[in-house]
């Protein structure tokens, strides 16, 4: 295990609560809150391991199209995972779009990076996000893409993803920071967020080290 490639940045698609939610015969938006917990000892297990960085997807700016009740209990999903990291060793960030009335009040304080504990990871945690509100000012930022990798980007603060992790199925990054997931290796868990086990974090990092990382060159 000493010569494990530990990937420096994952990406987390924390996906599937609405579909675990109906398989136990619950309404779609009760599946947003059991999603704390695993998401936490994730955040553990990362910090075990040596990651640097970790990006979780709170939810989209096009997932607030979804009923109200569901966008009401995924936006307190969120709020609430946030609050359990500032009791963790984080250098934490919250990105989304401020100007929305549908980015929460209570996570403005976070919109610069703070840190907590040590400041051991750094943790992005993406609420409202937009891949085009992201990108939207870029043709009005060329100067500063020559001085900085991602500048211009909103999400300039957040370095290139080496491992994107999504539960649920989907084979698709959702608009997940496609800057820097630009090179990502991508690996799919079929078992929905809510049923997480320690095994799936631990198979997608063995997956990793059979991965030729090459970055185009």
């Amino acid at each position: 295990m000493s010569n494990l490639k530990v990937p420096k940045h994952i990406g987390i698609i924390p996906d599937g609560n609405r579909r675990w939610a109906q398989n136990k015969g619950l309404l779609k938006e009760q599946g947003y809150d059991k999603g704390l917990d695993p998401g936490l000892e994730l955040y553990r297990l990362c910090k075990e391991k040596g990651v640097e960085e970790i990006t979780y997807y709170g939810f989209t700016m096009d997932n607030t199209k979804r009923p109200a009740n569901q966008t009401k209990a995924f936006i307190e999903a969120c709020i609430n995972a946030v609050n359990m990291l500032t009791a963790e060793d984080a250098a934490l960030l919250v990105l989304g779009n401020t100007d929305s009335a549908m980015f929460p009040k209570e996570l403005l304080p976070y919109t610069t990076r703070k840190q907590f504990g040590k400041g051991t990871i750094k943790v992005n945690f993406l609420v409202n996000y937009g891949w085009h509100w992201d990108l939207g000012h870029l043709i009005e930022s060329k100067e500063s893409l020559k001085s900085n990798y991602y500048g211009g980007l909103k999400s300039s603060d957040i370095s290139r993803i080496d491992l994107v992790i999504r539960w649920g199925g989907r084979r698709r990054l959702s608009g997940l920071l496609p800057a820097q997931a630009v090179y990502a290796d991508f690996y799919v868990i079929d078992e929905y967020w809510p049923d997480f086990k320690p095994q799936h974090f631990y198979d997608a990092l063995d997956w990793y080290q059979h991965q030729d990382i090459t970055l185009g060159g």
